[in-house]
């Protein structure tokens, strides 16, 4: 996918364990480029796109905000209760996602580039980059977080992340394992580190 002179790090974790706090910093201090999972997948239902269409068909006014826009809240309690309907609402999502990547890393000249993917294993999108950076928190810290920035009960958040991958298994597959457990600081440090290490001698 990448040129043999590109550098594409995949970054990817659990929901709420800081992947937007770790590509805002890179983007801000180191001035690499973002290309983000979660904005694509937004461009694919917006209003009008035949991805919007088929939910708006298959889930009806149930899932359409009075505007016609999508209600994610609501089409995320359906998908993350009933693994099939997730199964099938990826199968219409990634494939965009897909594309919009290939034509994106095609078109960008920087030498490193992040791919901030939250699927990036279970979607199998791992030869899409060069390497992968996973950044993790504990269980009880991503419950908190989701709850209070996505105002989430505590039962919601648990299905959101058991629907995903483990962070161990990820962990597990990663070529540089970020530590979001304290401050942001510390969390900078090391992406400061790896950075100059690996990339910025």
């Amino acid at each position: 996918m990448s040129t043999k002179s590109q550098i594409i790090i995949g970054l990817t974790g659990g929901i709420a364990t800081g992947k937007t706090t770790v590509s805002n910093y890179i983007n801000k201090i180191y001035k690499i480029p973002i290309l983000d999972a979660d904005i694509y997948a937004r461009e694919a239902v917006k209003a009008n796109s035949s991805t919007l269409q088929e939910i708006f068909i298959r889930y009806g006014q149930l899932v359409q905000l009075p505007d016609g826009q999508l209600n994610r809240q609501i089409l995320g309690d359906i998908i993350f209760n009933n693994s099939e309907e997730r199964q099938w609402l990826e199968s219409k999502i990634h494939p965009f996602i897909i594309n919009k990547f290939k034509k994106e890393i095609s078109l960008l000249k920087s030498s490193i580039m992040i791919l901030s993917i939250p699927l990036l294993f279970e979607a199998q999108l791992t030869s899409l980059v060069t390497e992968i950076w996973v950044v993790h928190c504990s269980y009880e810290k991503q419950i908190k977080r989701l709850i209070k920035n996505n105002k989430m009960t505590k039962n919601q958040a648990i299905q959101r992340i058991e629907s995903q991958m483990s962070l161990e298994e990820k962990i597990a597959l990663a070529n540089v394992v970020l530590d979001n457990s304290l401050t942001p600081d510390i969390l900078y440090q090391q992406i400061d580190y790896y950075l100059k290490n690996k990339f910025f001698r």
